[in-house]
């Protein structure tokens, strides 16, 4: 069973978020208290061992259409429900569909229950087995003729299960077959604290713990059994210990003893260091300059353990005569902020290390953050924003939706533009402008204006290579609500696909599409941004920049206009007359715009549209 995406309700402050994609890596980000540590703890909860307590269940508010007291009521019901792709294999051996839903979920009185969306059986008595004793599980057996594998209760169970799915009518929540549960996800859960490291070990040490359990070489020898998991854990602990000790040389012994035992299981192994040899002191009295080092030499040796897994996995078989074999166990590894107090070096180690584990096949990555290395590395869409409203955890994806052929030329052109996933979800304002021209001589244009450079104010400026790219850069952040302007010259309007006549424009934008496009020089019978700079301020720019033989009067740039393109004139007599002419329209407007030195320099049309972005940005 994979593990594809995840909804969550009733947990904490996740009152009722959808479709949180497992990729390879998922990225949550947000402000803190928005919600991304409840995110991995209901990943946690529905295919790992953690345990509902009440302060996990959502209070109720009015918005829950309830009527509430001083003293708060709490939801009924906490579900985390994931939607799971089942291999070959499971789809035969339990006689179910490549993809099904299923979901823990749990009430008032805190006990979980696991369960998944088929058709309910007619008979009550097979919808929910999990309060069945094994006496009463054969008894029904015998009852409805079955006959299962083995008298253990997992396979009775099994048996049962599957008689009440082929007599059964329409599709609600029944109990999972057991057998099936033993097929779901493991989880890897990594912090960066100090507090978390014990526990980090003793996830990943359990694993391995578990692993060797399950070696037949070793059933039916209980004592033999339990000294030799003890020793093949001692190995696995030296290994990690070598390979801490690697990382921080500064460390004169690490060791880890494995405290293992058939009646109490795995229990743990706690984590002792020491700088002098014989003096071993725990992690928690070492510093987080250890820890930090010491948790990423743990993630490191997690890497190389799940690539020698995988090394030896089984490989699945062509032959279609073969007997199908289950695929290997889905990984997902949680980081709840590993970078918290790292250097940009570190940082950047880490996000490898990401990378690394996401490759392996079988293995998803999920990871709450703050850092932008970690959130501008993966595609957008894989980049979960969390944020609280009205003390309720919401979610924004960008990009989400891969079968838009539109979304995904944006996407394409966003990472063509360089438009990084931090900017896109916590930038104020956007200005979308058409090219390098604009791109270089706008930023200097508001600074002049605005006694700020755009950044200051919160503006993103991004050039899209022609008008077109502009509109639709435009478009997709106001379908993603974000803050636009779209500034491209008038002359748009003639384009042949007519995408930037008024009613198109409005077919896009709606009512709001005075505020969000910009038609530069339309306002004063202008064609081109160009333009909007008068004759007397060219000529004097000129004389500054590209001088010539007879100095440059106003009149030389006022028998371009209305001649055709201005831009392209003046370029090409600036080009023509002068020993230094422009290298091309970019350069010759960033000069421009460079020279100019007081406010009013600016044209009032550009000085309008400024003052609405700050507006805009605040």
């Amino acid at each position: 069973m994979y593990l594809n995406s995840f909804s969550v309700s009733g947990f904490r402050s996740l009152m009722d978020v959808r479709d949180i994609p497992v990729s390879a890596p998922t990225i949550l980000a947000g402000h803190n208290d928005g919600g991304k540590t409840a995110v991995l703890s209901a990943v946690s909860f529905l295919i790992g061992d953690y345990e509902l307590v009440e302060d996990d269940r959502t209070y109720l508010s009015v918005e829950d259409g309830r009527a509430v007291s001083r003293a708060l009521s709490r939801r009924e019901l906490t579900e985390v429900e994931g939607v799971f792709a089942l291999d070959e294999w499971e789809q035969e051996t339990f006689g179910l569909p490549a993809e099904l839903r299923v979901r823990r979920c749990a009430g008032e009185d805190l006990i979980s229950r696991l369960e998944c969306w088929l058709p309910i059986p007619h008979d009550e008595r097979l919808r929910d087995l999990s309060g069945y004793r094994l006496p009463e599980l054969k008894e029904l057996a015998k009852e409805f003729g079955l006959s299962p594998a083995s008298q253990r209760k997992a396979d009775v169970q099994d048996v049962l299960q599957k008689y009440g799915a082929e007599n059964a009518g329409p599709a609600g929540w029944v109990g999972l077959p057991p057998a099936l549960g033993s097929r779901m996800p493991r989880v890897l859960a990594f912090g960066g604290q100090a507090s978390s490291i014990d526990e980090s070990i003793k996830s990943v040490l359990m694993d391995r713990f578990q692993a060797h359990m399950a070696d037949e070489k070793l059933q039916g020898q209980l004592q033999t059994l339990e000294t030799s998991v003890k020793d093949q854990l001692r190995i696995d602990a030296k290994s990690l210990c070598d390979h801490i000790q690697s990382r921080c040389p500064d460390l004169t012994d690490v060791f880890v003893e494995p405290d293992v035992s058939f009646t109490r299981g795995f229990r743990g192994a706690r984590l002792r260091i020491a700088r002098t040899s014989g003096e071993h002191v725990g992690l928690e009295r070492s510093g987080q300059g250890s820890a930090r080092r010491i948790s990423l030499a743990i993630w490191e040796w997690t890497s190389e353990l799940l690539v020698s897994e995988n090394s030896v996995a089984p490989e699945l078989s062509q032959d279609e005569s073969a007997p199908l074999e289950p695929a290997p166990l889905q990984t997902i590894i949680v980081y709840d902020e590993p970078d918290t107090h790292l250097d940009y070096g570190h940082q950047r180690k880490i996000m490898q290390l990401i990378r690394e584990q996401s490759a392996v096949p079988h293995v998803r990555v999920i990871v709450a953050t703050h850092s932008m290395n970690l959130i501008d590395g993966v595609d957008i869409s894989d980049v979960v924003n969390l944020k609280l409203q009205n003390g309720r955890t919401v979610m924004e994806r960008l990009g989400a939706n891969d079968h838009d052929a539109i979304d995904q030329h944006l996407r394409q052109l966003a990472a063509a533009l360089g438009l990084r996933n931090s900017v896109l979800l916590h930038e104020r304002c956007f200005l979308a402008v058409e090219g390098s021209t604009e791109q270089r001589a706008i930023p200097l244009l508001f600074r002049l204006s605005e006694g700020m450079s755009l950044q200051s104010a919160g503006i993103a400026l991004w050039a899209c290579f022609n008008n077109e790219g502009a509109l639709h850069l435009a478009r997709y952040l106001v379908e993603h609500g974000r803050s636009v302007v779209l500034a491209v010259d008038a002359d748009s309007r003639n384009v042949s696909k007519s995408i930037f006549k008024p009613e198109r424009l409005r077919q896009t934008f709606g009512e709001n599409v005075g505020h969000i496009v910009k038609m530069i020089g339309e306002p004063d019978g202008f064609n081109e941004f160009e333009e909007l700079f008068d004759d007397d301020l060219w000529s004097l720019v000129a004389n500054k920049v590209w001088p010539r033989e007879n100095p440059w009067m106003a009149e030389d740039f006022g028998a371009l206009r209305g001649q055709g393109k201005f831009s392209t004139a003046v370029q090409r007599m600036l080009q023509e007359q002068s020993e230094s002419g422009p290298g091309g329209k970019p350069e010759m407007m960033y000069q421009l715009a460079l020279t100019l030195t007081d406010p009013s320099d600016v044209p009032a049309q550009l000085r309008k549209i400024f003052q609405e972005l700050r507006q805009l940005a605040v």
